[in-house]
């Protein structure tokens, strides 16, 4: 049947929220999700569910393909608005809830929310949006919406009909970083992201089961929420640590009583819990995979790590856009040594082809820097009503990611930095990351972060950000005169600057956009008293 064409018959998919249906039916007494004192079963997850599911239909009129926004901490409602949302066909959109008033304000703008569920501790957020929405409902006391607790007693018993879904039905607007600019929706759709459930299961914690127990230390509005539909899919319990804050020494305690066997951070987030004094005062056996992803973990860290908890450390790469899915690093690659595969991002995810291409997208040999880019059913739909942002993002079918790396003979990835990171300094074009890294492996820093800044004779210079370990005083002379023998002299940063602290994202990533302002704020505020 040569050039035949092929018309789907159907382009039905599972509805993601039976994800939780299934499980409830399997294990219904088990615990689903812990958070402080309080627990819930599976039974009584999928019943307030579908009660909050009924409640948008019936009192607020949500239809399918309408969208929820969400501006709140981590918390049981917010773990159950997004299978609710699923379950009724409407697409979740959660916002980063350390975001200003303004911000969440342009986010329901550019979704076309109808509503907002919003915690009592953003009423500023809940009055700014209100015009743009239908309704808005109140996660806990508050008198700018109705409650959602009492909404969800009020239709305890109800059943919310599963909506029938495509493949490409949206069920999540998925909003990046923002880096480089204003955060963009990706439209994560349910037979994408049935995907990416499958392979985060293979490729990060193959094996899990309703034994299992996951702790949440991230916001759930991005990969943390993501991480949880996979506990979902196995009837693994989320637990939920009750401060309002990150405690290191709280989460080490919670993994030894709840016997947490995996956990899904970030590499500062995983950095400052195996530099806290409880990792060697509790016990922490239990634990099976501890995943990091959101950003690059440099090597020095990353030794210290596996010192701490052992063979159970997993690297992933991967974007929003993508849901995570490019590469993997699992436990067993990742050794104490000079095995070269360590400093890599691992290899191709399972179902994920990952190619380095030039400016003109051909692909590159091994050995040469490119950019990563991506094919494979992980990558997102698109940008929501974005067209130049598609148009940019995607290259003969190729979504290009941005990162800049390499890919070896054995077929391992190694990022070099991003695109947006890179900058030209007396015509060459320099990338942060190979320095940040041996700036690191000096003994008097903790962390490090070089943007370029815009220089009258070189175009542009490096600028070290560092931040010296307690006790230490490092002077910019004695890193620089460290760094001599390591890097050729073109790369050497023409400054350096030590800080307190360096700024952080929500989502605990340290961002050159956030470092790159407060240090152009800083100089200007020195400027103008000099």
């Amino acid at each position: 049947m040569t050039g035949a064409v092929i018309t789907p018959v159907s382009t039905r998919v599972m509805n993601l929220a039976h994800f939780a249906d299934q499980t409830a039916m399997r294990h219904p007494d088990r615990p689903g999700f812990i958070w402080g004192d309080q627990s819930w079963s599976w039974k009584q997850i999928t019943a307030r569910i579908n009660a909050m599911a009924y409640a948008l239909i019936n009192d607020f009129g949500v239809q399918k393909g309408d969208r929820i926004l969400v501006q709140s901490s981590n918390c049981n409602q917010m773990f159950e608005s997004m299978l609710a949302c699923f379950r009724i066909g409407a697409v979740w959109v959660p916002a980063n809830f350390r975001g200003t008033p303004q911000d969440l304000d342009w986010q329901a703008e550019s979704s076309g929310a109808v509503g907002l569920i919003c915690h009592s501790y953003f009423p500023d957020h809940a009055s700014t949006c209100a015009p743009r929405l239908r309704f808005t409902i109140a996660i806990g006391s508050a008198d700018f919406g109705p409650s959602y607790d009492d909404l969800v007693e009020q239709h305890l018993g109800q059943i919310a009909p599963l909506q029938d879904v495509e493949r490409d039905d949206p069920c999540w607007l998925f909003f990046t970083s923002g880096t480089t600019g204003k955060p963009k929706a990706s439209v994560l759709t349910h037979g994408q992201m049935a995907f990416v459930i499958t392979n985060h299961l293979c490729d990060l914690i193959p094996a899990t089961t309703q034994q299992d127990v996951s702790l949440i230390v991230a916001p759930l509005s991005h990969g943390a929420g993501i991480h949880a539909l996979l506990q979902i899919a196995r009837g693994a319990v989320s637990v939920l640590p009750g401060g309002e804050r990150f405690d290191a020494g709280d989460i080490w305690h919670l993994i030894a009583a709840h016997g947490v066997t995996n956990i899904f951070t970030v590499p500062t987030i995983l950095k400052m819990l195996v530099e806290h004094p409880a990792v060697d005062q509790v016990d922490h056996s239990s634990l099976r995979y501890v995943i990091y992803a959101g950003a690059p973990m440099y090597r020095v860290d990353q030794e210290y790590a596996l010192q701490k908890l052992g063979p159970v450390l997993v690297q992933y790469f991967g974007l929003g856009e993508v849901t995570g899915n490019i590469t993997v690093l699992p436990t067993t690659e990742h050794t104490i040594g000079n095995d070269p595969r360590i400093s890599s991002c691992g290899y191709a995810r399972t179902g994920i082809q990952v190619q380095i291409q030039d400016g003109d997208g051909a692909p590159l040999p091994p050995g040469e820097s490119g950019e990563f880019c991506i094919i494979g059913p992980a990558v997102f739909a698109g940008y929501w009503n974005n067209p130049d942002a598609n148009e940019k993002a995607f290259r003969n079918g190729w979504f290009r990611t941005g990162d800049i790396g390499h890919m070896d003979e054995q077929g391992y990835f190694y990022i070099t930095g991003r695109e947006s990171d890179m900058y030209i300094s007396g015509g060459s074009n320099i990338y942060p990351r190979e320095i940040e890294e041996k700036i690191l492996q000096h003994s008097d820093i903790g962390e490090v972060a070089i943007i370029g800044i815009p220089d009258p004779k070189w175009g542009e210079i490096g600028v070290a950000i560092c931040v010296a370990k307690a006790g230490n005083a490092p002077s910019g002379d004695d890193i620089k005169q460290y760094l001599t023998p390591l890097i050729a002299s073109y790369k050497m940063p023409k400054e350096f600057h030590f800080w307190d602290e360096l700024p952080k994202s929500g989502y605990g990533k340290i961002t050159k956009k956030q470092v790159r302002q407060v240090f152009l704020e800083k100089r200007t505020k020195q400027a103008g008293g000099s």
